[in-house]
């Protein structure tokens, strides 16, 4: 006999029976997004009052694996062609908007977008191996298992959407694998929830009836209320009951966040019919429906040979659908509070070799816009040929501080206790960019 057919509180004789036997019931539901609230505390997820006001309300994270080049996209450097010690940029280079931001010509359409962006010239990173230069872009430290940034934001503020989780990764990338997204020591209900382009969440198909699971939500209610009758200080019962209704309201918010024939022909015309397209439109389609921080991964970037025609077609992959997703976000009025985050782990040499270039961690290019930075501003800069960043330069401590900032979180506030000690972000948790801010 199922357990929870037969409604005596009887059959369930303490704390880790109830767990089993709810955990059984509901395998199914959207376990790898929901299975970890089982131990969580009571609404470890409700929106938290954060320690400034906020300018940006969630984050759009494009993490592009391979270490793009800075010298043949955001970083413009007419010298080039007058070294020695340099392999000039085989694109042209073209102004963009009223700020005239300079920004390679595989971009023409994100150019239109220029007096929104900020671009990071002067980033640096700790190392130039992919897996561990992209350890320190999404955890902060290049070593050991530590929460990727995104866990720590809905740690330090929770999550405003009552459906959907508040941290999801849409087809992620990268040597890492799951730490990209993980949470680490942070109770694992902060971790990011992987979701596939064409394929949506695993196991979201529900395979009982739904008034069945509300039957069983019902009388899961009723147990957990008298456990805790009998054990006032637990607080994992209210969890577990919180983590099957979420999962259970799942089931209807992701296959319609994913439903794309609710949109107008000619906003899926403005993203084009293109995976990465289709991810863009995603992303703003979760923005909406209140998701915190969301990741996008795009591999293809380590171009150590062949880069005028391997960036020539990035270019053309993210160009158009980028440009569309801040259209999109402007005319809805959610640019202003929304951070888009563009760049890699790291970024590409000056001198070309085999028509490529090798990796260079000591300069590099990211870029920044709404949320609260300033448009059609550029920041920081590297040496004459852009072997290094020598002036606004940037850490990836530092512009994990200015996100959080932005998102309201001060990093050194932002503590988490483990080990016998209150750990953070950083050990050296950074500096707000404030040069950026709005």
């Amino acid at each position: 006999m199922n357990p929870l057919h037969c409604s005596h509180t009887r059959l369930v004789s303490g704390r880790r029976d109830f767990l089993r036997h709810t955990s059984a019931g509901f395998g199914w539901l959207a376990l790898n997004a929901m299975q970890a609230q089982m131990a969580a505390a009571v609404s470890p997820l409700d929106p938290k009052k954060p320690h400034l006001t906020p300018k940006a309300k969630r984050v759009i994270f494009f993490f592009m694996d391979g270490g793009p080049s800075h010298l043949d996209t955001f970083d413009h450097k007419p010298k080039l062609k007058n070294s020695a010690q340099a392999t000039p940029s085989v694109f042209d280079f073209i102004p963009g908007g009223k700020s005239g931001l300079m920004m390679s010509s595989i971009f023409p359409k994100l150019s239109q977008h220029a007096d929104h962006m900020c671009i990071l010239n002067g980033m640096h990173t700790v190392t130039a191996s992919h897996t561990e230069a992209q350890l320190a872009l999404h955890t902060g430290t290049d070593r050991g298992v530590r929460p990727s940034l995104g866990a720590w934001t809905i740690y330090g503020l929770g999550s405003e959407s009552q459906e959907l989780p508040g941290f999801i990764s849409i087809d992620p990338v990268g040597g890492v694998g799951a730490r990209g997204y993980g949470n680490a020591y942070l109770p694992s209900v902060y971790q990011g929830t992987k979701l596939t382009s064409g394929k949506g969440l695993a196991f979201i198909e529900p395979k009982q009836a739904e008034a069945e699971q509300l039957r069983q939500i019902a009388l899961m209610r009723r147990l957990g209320h008298q456990l805790q009758l009998e054990d006032p200080a637990n607080s994992e019962i209210e969890g577990v009951i919180s983590s099957f209704e979420r999962a259970f309201a799942m089931q209807t918010a992701v296959p319609a966040v994913l439903d794309i024939t609710t949109e107008t022909d000619a906003t899926v015309k403005l993203y084009g019919d293109t995976k990465f397209g289709k991810q863009c439109l995603l992303a703003r389609r979760l923005a909406e429906d209140d998701v915190r921080f969301i990741q996008i991964g795009v591999g293809g970037w380590d171009n150590h040979s062949n880069i005028q025609s391997s960036l020539q077609a990035k270019g053309t992959e993210i160009d158009g659908p980028i440009a569309a997703l801040m259209t999109d976000l402007k005319e809805r009025s959610m640019l202003e509070d929304t951070l888009i985050v563009w760049g890699g782990e790291f970024g590409r040499t000056p001198r070309s070799r085999n028509g490529g270039r090798d990796h260079n961690n000591k300069g590099f290019s990211m870029w920044l816009a709404g949320g609260g930075v300033k448009g059609g501003h550029r920041h920081g800069a590297t040496n004459d040929i852009g072997a290094e960043a020598v002036d606004g330069k940037v850490s990836m401590s530092d512009l994990h501080a200015t996100i959080l900032h932005l998102l309201g979180l001060k990093i050194e506030k932002l503590t988490y206790p483990f080990a016998d000690r209150d750990v953070r972000l950083r050990d050296n948790p950074g500096t707000v960019i404030e040069e950026i801010l709005a």
